[in-house]
């Protein structure tokens, strides 16, 4: 096939409201298409995905469409959660080793980015109120104020530009009304849930006002730490002797809570011919890490030099293969010994190879790694490390809309960003410093963008032509710790990024039947990047001393000619593994879309579009042995072909909308684990086809049922050189033929929703939701144990609106079959462990709500 499945906002109208017409606030700027024929239709969806508001029934683009109803009735309260309801897309709170759930792994038919490095641009674009965020921590944003959120599938490289490869999420957030209002709600539920969120729309003067809004989420994590069987009966290193980005949390306690609040302000000026839009927003995140399970564990290379050293064993067996001890990293156990005396302690300042056994006789203290650490529940863990996740971020925006004529305006976003985040990690499940991740990131962002929309020759030509202008800079300090400080990763990374760039869409209708569209985007990026990644522990000068290297005879200090013999590159700094100095990268990319509608009758259309789209490249940064240059990727590429239909039938009590698609997605960038390392490279090229239905049906008077459908046959059609990965008994492998990550082949959805009218004792609203998804791979390699089975997810709510609507009472339930299955993880084999995170568990909820 050759093309593309248009996603349709009809999904999004369907569950948009109840069956009762009801009208936008007044002094919207942008109506909330809530419109409705009275006769018990559907309700129509005004979105912007155009840079100009329509009908989501008349964009020949695939999109879902959330109104605040629908998420509020569906429990919506983060970008992540719109995954289910949202066919061909796949959206995780979290990736591997990230520790928080404020980062959102988002794919769309197939093309995506699960990591959170600096270094890796998202192949989803977010964006709030027409602002970019680039990074994908601080992404899965809480919706507290929402007024719809857009979900646009495929290339939108033309109007939104780099990194949206595999299509945008915008999110609208409330505007000010002219008159006082306010709305709110609280919340409780499963593992002490508060929830209170508002807002409160106030007039300053004649077309200015002004709105506040709030949340707070506070709850218990579902992942309990417990204490490891006659911990007390081993000797262990304080983890307080390791590098890190900071300490807290240690012990006992749960993983996978929250406790986020968030604030909004907005100031409007909305005049006849110009309105003003100032916002400031910030939010704060104080809570333990994202839950991790230890899966299983290996002998390998890290954990398999640990345990024989430590057990005086003469041997040691890896991936089948018996060797001596020596073989594997380390040293035999009086290398071991004799490092644990601190001769190199001295000489580097750093904590021994294995830590704390200082008698001669690692038997009698030490606990080896293996799998006596994997527990038999899910929802339980042996790890006491660090667990902790801080982020604070936030920004201000002004935005100017000024009509030049009756058919043309002018709009100016300018908006600056900052985010500040620290974690810390225990991955590996034990008592033991064995996989410990903790991360700082600092970066501020500053945007430019100008608009200028308007219709001509008797409103047949719709165009819109824009400039922006983005320049982004900060770090990225990663620490993790190896097999009780065997390898010790300290690196810091500075990276800055300045782009431009010239966009232009025009749509003209030829006649009341067929209409063309031909835009394109023309961007330059400049990048540069200086990173630092280096071993605190020395391991590789240890090695060469053991083993007799004349030039590291001595390493108080290490001389010149030992840096050489193990291929640091940086004299003065034999610990660094990356090149000195700072790298740069330029790209430029035209990013074309040529489309043709077709209006046989008014309630039906018919497109079909080919575009492009391209996501930057950069640096690899995760280095566990020095290189002599500087590790670099190439851009990726995407073109799409599409078509689809939208319709409205039976006087609006019937919408029918589908597309079929095509990609051809070019120079694929992938996290491939080496050793201990996950490193970047542009693994190859894929094919991605299939479609997607979805339907909205209204047969009675408050009864809405919505129905979606998609398919995507996502697989490789190259993969070059060194990224193959062959099959294994563990991991599937990355090869031409081979399934994309984050993917499942099939994704369906029902909801249907009842309001029944109780006449002057208010309403009830029956509300049903069950979502169906295939099987998918969780990582880039395809690991058996980590893949997501196959999963029926059912949510379901019952809610009592009072006469009039001025409160309202919810009781509902999220996952309420208990279906677990694993969003993320990684094979750590290198490191000794297979991890991941498993989805939340069965969970009810009550709400209360007013307005007035």
């Amino acid at each position: 096939m050759k093309f593309a499945p248009v996603s349709v906002g009809a999904l999004a109208i369907a569950l948009a409201s109840p069956a009762m017409a009801q009208e936008a606030p007044q002094g919207q700027a942008t109506p909330q298409a809530e419109a409705q024929s009275g006769n018990g239709g559907i309700q129509e969806i005004v979105v912007t995905a155009q840079k100009r508001a329509e009908n989501v029934q008349d964009v020949p683009i695939a999109i879902s469409a959330f109104t605040a109803a629908a998420l509020q009735e569906r429990a919506v309260t983060s970008v992540s959660s719109l995954s289910n309801i949202a066919p061909n897309v796949t959206l995780d709170a979290g990736t591997p080793f990230s520790g928080s759930s404020q980062v959102l792994a988002a794919y769309i038919r197939g093309i995506g980015a699960n990591d959170f490095a600096f270094n890796i641009d998202p192949g989803v674009g977010i964006y709030l109120d027409g602002v970019y965020l680039a990074r994908s921590v601080g992404a899965n944003q809480d919706l507290p104020d929402v007024e719809r959120v857009e979900v646009l599938k495929g290339p939108q490289g033309t109007l939104f530009g780099r990194n949206t490869i595999g299509g945008a999420i915008s999110i609208v957030t409330h505007d000010p009304g002219d008159t006082f209002r306010f709305v709110g709600s609280a919340m409780t539920g499963s593992y002490s849930l508060f929830s209170a969120k508002g807002t409160v729309d106030m007039p300053l003067a004649d077309k200015l006002s002004s709105s506040l809004s709030f949340a707070i989420t506070k709850r218990d994590g579902y992942l309990h730490r417990i204490p490891y069987p006659g911990a007390s009966n081993y000797a262990f290193d304080p983890i307080t002797s390791l590098k890190a980005a900071g300490y807290g949390n240690q012990g006992y306690g749960t993983e996978g809570g929250d406790n986020t609040w968030n604030l909004r302000g907005k100031i409007r000026y909305n005049g006849a011919t110009f309105r003003a839009t100032l916002t400031g927003d910030y939010s704060r995140t104080d809570t333990s890490q994202i839950a991790n399970k230890v899966i299983t564990t290996f002998p390998a290379v890290f954990a398999g030099t640990y345990n024989c050293a430590i057990a005086g064993n003469p041997t040691t067996t890896v991936g089948g293969v018996t060797g001596p001890c020596d073989s594997f990293i380390g040293g035999p156990p009086s290398a071991a010994y004799l490092y644990r005396r601190g001769g190199l302690n001295s000489i580097l300042d750093l904590p021994a190879i294995y830590g704390v056994n200082t008698d001669n006789n690692p038997d009698n203290n030490r606990l080896p790694y293996d799998n006596r650490f994997v527990t038999n529940n899910i929802d339980t863990s042996y790890a006491n490390g660090n667990n902790f996740n801080k982020l604070k971020q936030g920004g201000a925006a002004l935005t100017l809309d000024f009509d030049l004529s009756d058919t043309a305006s002018i709009k100016s976003i300018t908006a600056y960003r900052e985010l500040h985040w620290v974690v810390g990690m225990d991955l590996d499940g034990s008592p033991l410093n064995f996989l410990h991740t903790s991360f700082s990131m600092n970066q501020k962002q500053f945007s430019q963008e100008l608009q200028l929309t308007g219709t001509a020759v008797d409103k047949k030509l719709k165009y819109v032509l824009g400039a922006y202008y983005f320049t982004e800079s900060g770090d990225l300090h990663d620490y993790v710790t190896f097999a009780e400080g065997l390898l010790q990763v300290d690196g810091p990374n500075n990276l800055s990024t300045k782009n431009y760039a010239f966009y232009g869409q025009v749509d003209y209708a030829l006649s009341d039947l067929i209409a063309f569209t031909v835009g394109g985007r023309y961007t330059h990026e400049k990048k540069e990047f200086e990173g630092f990644q280096s071993d605190a522990n020395g391991l590789n000068y240890k090695l060469a001393n053991y083993f007799g290297d004349p030039n590291c005879a001595s390493l108080n200090p290490i001389s010149d000619a030992c840096r050489v013999d193990n291929g640091f590159p940086n004299a003065g700094q034999p610990l660094r593994y990356y090149v000195a100095g700072v790298q740069h990268k330029t790209f430029s990319n035209f990013s074309p879309k040529v489309g043709v509608q077709l209006h046989p009758t008014q309630d039906i259309m018919v497109y079909a579009s080919w575009s492009k789209g391209y996501k930057t490249g950069g640096w690899t940064t995760r280095l566990s042995n020095p290189l002599p240059y500087a590790p670099g990727f190439g851009p990726e590429k995407a073109e799409t072909w599409e078509a689809g239909i939208k319709s409205e039938l039976l006087d609006r009590h019937l919408q029918i909308n589908g597309a079929v698609f095509l990609t051809n997605y070019n120079g694929i960038q992938l996290n491939f684990q080496q050793g201990v390392s996950p490193t970047i490279q542009n693994a190859g090229d894929a094919r991605i086809k299939g479609f997607e239905v979805e339907l909205v049906a209204a047969p009675a008077r408050g009864l809405t049922i919505t129905g979606s459908l998609g398919y995507t046959d996502a697989k490789y059609t190259s993969v070059d050189g060194p990224a193959q990965v062959a099959p294994s008994a563990l991991q599937a492998g990355v090869f031409a033929g081979a399934t994309l990550p984050k993917t499942p082949k099939w994704k369906f959805n029902v909801s249907p929703r009842y309001q029944a009218d109780l006449g002057s004792h208010g309403t009830l609203v029956f509300l049903g939701d069950v979502t169906f998804t295939s099987m998918m791979k969780n990582d880039t390699e395809g690991t058996f144990l980590l893949d997501r089975q196959h999963t029926t997810v059912l949510n379901g709510s019952v809610t009592y609106r009072a006469p009039g609507g001025s409160w309202e009472l919810t009781a509902g339930g999220t996952n309420l079959t208990n279906e677990r299955y694993l969003t993320t993880g990684q094979a750590q084999l290198a490191g000794g462990q297979i991890y991941g995170t498993y989805s939340r568990p069965a969970e009810w909820y009550a709400r209360v709500g007013v307005k007035f």
